[in-house]
């Protein structure tokens, strides 16, 4: 049976790595997708038909051998019927002579099929910026699991391929011979088992042992998920392990509050929605306390709505954080050298989502990017910016 193609896990670092990425022509190709069936049998012949809109572009511009090749990824993944069992709620795959990334998205995007000189990633970065979404550790005194995702959604995550290492690494200098022994890794869902770490039937033994294994995770968590995703991560464990974990864990991502249960024994649904009902409140205090730090910025001077003055201050490197209101579009331009923004009608393919644009040159300024509903922006306009100086 053919092993379905690895989809790439996306993170800020990705959107640098595309926007730096020098291969041409950059062909980027977005579709919803459905996690069921029957909807989901459509999804492959929605594909093609967004594949051969990209064709139909290329070859204004190169030869029939030159689109092959380009192309070949995109066909070959057509085929892939693996692949097309496990999606999710929207897909994005990118690819460039030398480059191909596959994203599977936890929300819906907007079908697109565009070729040019450099990458659309307007959803990615929607996507990253927008605030609610989280990781789950699912954790026991011999098993773990990792899960990301926001209130509509909860998918496993398969543990990076150097997890494994570094635990079996840290457990086999300090484990208790010969009774600890280290085997799969991955989740619900993920391609892959829970990793499973035994322990000896003494009880000196099996506590010092779940400890080990709960401070080989912490590490291995924190230096391959956390760190690369930024994303807060919430415990989900009985009572007594919480207590022994936090004491030992360096996760400056570690969520206060998390799941006192055995995740275990929920399922993949049910672990959403009591994820949720402890990430909502979290969630509401993180968006509190990004509008107050605004306030006070603008109290001191330091703050602004007007998007104007925004986007000169974003081209200067002078906005540490940026507030952007989730649905909000504004079609146009920003001049990276000026900060003018020249506006356009909203719809037209040649330019781009001036919030989008402003978002983005910020990130690269060194600023913070957040995403929040309309009904917890600071005000109407869009926008809110703090200004370093």
């Amino acid at each position: 049976m053919k092993t379905p193609h690895p989809s790439d896990t996306l993170t800020p670092g990705s959107l640098a790595e595309l926007a730096a990425f020098a291969g041409r022509p950059c062909l980027s190709l977005y579709q919803p997708t459905h996690r069921r069936h029957p909807d989901k049998q459509q999804d492959p012949i929605r594909f093609r038909h967004l594949v051969k809109t990209l064709e139909t572009s290329l070859l204004q511009q190169h030869q029939a051998h030159a689109v092959r090749d380009l192309l070949a990824p995109f066909e070959a993944l057509a085929q892939d019927h693996g692949f097309w069992s496990h999606t999710q709620d929207g897909l994005a795959v990118l690819a460039a002579p030398g480059l191909l990334r596959v994203y599977l998205l936890q929300r819906p995007v907007a079908e697109l099929a565009v070729v040019a000189d450099s990458f659309h990633t307007k959803p990615l970065r929607q996507w990253l910026q927008s605030t609610g979404r989280y990781q789950v550790l699912a954790l026991s005194r011999d098993r773990v699991q990792l899960f990301e995702g926001d209130r509509n959604a909860l998918d496993a995550v398969a543990l990076a391929a150097e997890v494994l290492p570094a635990i079996d690494a840290a457990l086999g200098q300090e484990r208790s011979a010969p009774h600890s022994t280290v085997s799969s890794y991955g989740g619900i869902g993920g391609g892959h088992g829970p990793m499973h770490h035994g322990h000896g039937g003494r009880k000196d033994e099996i506590d010092g042992d779940a400890e080990r294994f709960f401070r080989a995770v912490d590490r291995a968590v924190l230096e391959h998920h956390s760190r690369p995703s930024g994303l807060p991560l919430m415990l989900a464990a009985l009572p007594e392990h919480h207590h022994r974990f936090r004491a030992l864990s360096h996760n400056p991502l570690l969520m206060v509050g998390g799941l006192m249960l055995d995740p275990h024994g929920l399922a993949p649904d049910a672990l959403c929605l009591r994820a949720w009902e402890v990430a909502a409140p979290q969630q509401a205090m993180q968006q509190a306390a990004w509008r107050d730090a605004y306030a006070a910025a603008a109290a001191r001077g330091l703050g602004s709505e007007d998007l104007s003055q925004v986007a000169h201050a974003a081209v200067a490197g002078r906005v540490g954080t940026l507030l952007i209101e989730a649905e909000r579009q504004l079609a146009g331009r920003i001049d990276a050298a000026t900060g003018r923004i020249d506006l356009a009608e909203l719809g037209n393919p040649r330019v781009d989502d001036v919030l989008d644009d402003l978002g983005a040159l910020v990130e690269m300024m060194g600023g913070q990017v957040h995403v929040l509903p309309a009904d917890r922006m600071p005000g109407r306009t869009g926008v809110a910016a703090s200004f370093r100086h």
